[in-house]
């Protein structure tokens, strides 16, 4: 028998999700519903597509080969859509970006809100994970990042550079001693991500100026800056951030001053989606100016 595309919706939902719940908000249905709907297309495959762990709902090898070929299948459908309506001068539906939380705190809440603006039937989700966003389950209709993924069938765009510079309150730098040079450093407090939960190489910022040890740490930018703000210490800051938080300092500018990229990845398949492309420009383009307007200054 041929699978219900409705039961391979809700079947691709639980496999993002990893829950009944979960999958049913989504789809709003009701997690009974999705249950069914599983234990449906099980039946119609004669394949056990799911185990249940402490973790949720996880794929078997049936369901993980059963994915490959649902993503093709819902890549397909997009398209068919895109083609039989064609474009419109706005944008519906609903689109989802995943993106760390730097970018997700500091620059996504104007460039979307902006977006928002110019298409009010559309709906935006921002998904601020502290790792990698897995485009490949779908968890996100495209993702910034901060270094080029190589590997896997993505459209990969770099949209800006933007740099990072140590900051400190003027409180903190008039009670302690002072910070001519990296060396000095070492009699202060840094503040940066947990050493062993730094997903990306290009976000290990101390370790490139030598800093061995981190004494107030999380995997949060806002938290980092949070506590910088509170006098506690000091930190590597992305430029973007600083008109936020303007009791922070620059310091240590001509020795300490780092460029980093970020990148906009999407589904290959994608690629002829006219809505999504069009989302992803105007995205781009957002971001980018929104970074150069945030490290202008406060005044720009």
């Amino acid at each position: 028998m041929t699978p219900n595309w409705d039961d391979m919706r809700v079947f691709l939902a639980v496999a993002r999700e990893e829950s009944l719940s979960s999958a049913g908000r989504i789809l709003k249905i009701d997690p009974a519903t999705a249950g069914r709907r599983i234990a449906r297309l099980e039946a119609t495959l004669d394949s056990t597509l799911f185990t249940k762990s402490q973790q949720g709902y996880v794929l078997t090898p049936a369901g993980q080969r059963l994915l490959e070929h649902g993503l093709h299948a819902e890549e397909a459908m997009r398209a068919a859509a895109g083609a039989v309506t064609g474009p419109t001068k706005s944008l519906s539906g609903q689109i989802r970006i995943g993106a760390p939380d730097g970018s997700a705190n500091y620059l996504l809440p104007q460039v979307c809100a902006q977006i928002s603006d110019a298409n009010p039937d559309l709906d935006i989700q921002i998904l601020a994970l502290p790792r990698v966003i897995n485009l490949s389950r779908r968890e996100a209709d495209m993702a910034v990042t901060v270094s080029a993924p190589t590997a896997g069938q993505l459209l990969v765009k770099k949209i800006s550079d933007y740099k990072l510079h140590m900051v400190a309150t003027e409180e903190y730098l008039k009670r302690h001693d002072p910070i001519r040079n990296i060396a000095d450093l070492k009699g202060h407090r840094l503040i940066g991500y947990i050493p062993d939960m730094i997903f990306d190489r290009e976000l290990d910022y101390l370790n490139d100026i030598g800093v061995d040890r981190v004494a107030l740490a999380s995997n949060s930018v806002s938290v980092q800056l949070r506590q910088v703000c509170l006098g506690t210490g000091v930190c590597v800051a992305h430029d973007f951030t600083l008109p936020f938080h303007q009791g922070l300092r620059k310091i240590l500018t001509d020795q300490v001053s780092l460029t980093r990229s970020f990148y906009l990845v999407r589904h290959q398949g994608d690629q002829r989606n006219e809505r999504l492309n069009r989302f992803a420009d105007a995205l781009t383009r957002g971001i980018r100016e929104e970074v150069l307007r945030l490290e202008a200054g406060p005044d720009a």
